[in-house]
């Protein structure tokens, strides 16, 4: 390759970097033919970060108690009010493309919730460029909880499933 055509190249690639953050895009890929027999291929993708946290919200004033007292509400399950990628088993998705629970329509999923898993079998697909990548488990456990649809976008290191 000369040098002239690996400075469009460079500036090429720098477009396809600012049309994505114009554009609030996660990925981009091109294919540029020169030739016949020579191309280049171009793939920009960046992390999306999470939304940002709702403020706290301001403190409700709390009128005198009555005499009566009235037993205290029950909390909620620690399961049901934690971020499920904070918990030691979960499962998060090596890559950016869209999750399949079973193998092909209309065949039993690859897993349920409350099935045993041993570590490296498979728990799902996802379809990556036309590439179906089936994902192991990372250890043999019990699926607790499966925290996206059959079919779902999903994005680097979002968690996909739970098993402890």
């Amino acid at each position: 390759m000369t040098r002239e055509t690996h400075e469009t190249d460079v500036a090429f690639i720098r477009a396809l970097a600012e049309l994505l953050r114009e554009n609030d895009l996660t990925e981009l890929q091109v294919k540029r033919e020169y030739a016949e027999d020579d191309s280049l291929n171009v793939r920009v993708s960046r992390l999306t970060a999470p939304p940002p946290a709702a403020p706290p919200a301001p403190p409700v004033p709390i009128p005198a108690a009555p005499a009566i007292s009235t037993p205290a509400p029950t909390a909620a399950a620690p399961a049901e009010t934690e971020d499920p990628a904070s918990h030691p088993g979960v499962v998060t998705s090596p890559m950016v493309g869209t999750a399949y629970l079973q193998a092909e329509p209309g065949s039993d999923a690859f897993v349920k919730i409350g099935d045993r898993v041993t570590e490296g079998q498979t728990l799902l697909i996802i379809e990556a460029m036309k590439t179906m990548n089936h994902i192991p488990s990372p250890r043999a456990g019990t699926v607790r909880r499966i925290m996206i649809e059959d079919g779902a976008p999903v994005e680097y290191g979002a968690p996909l499933m739970i098993v402890d």
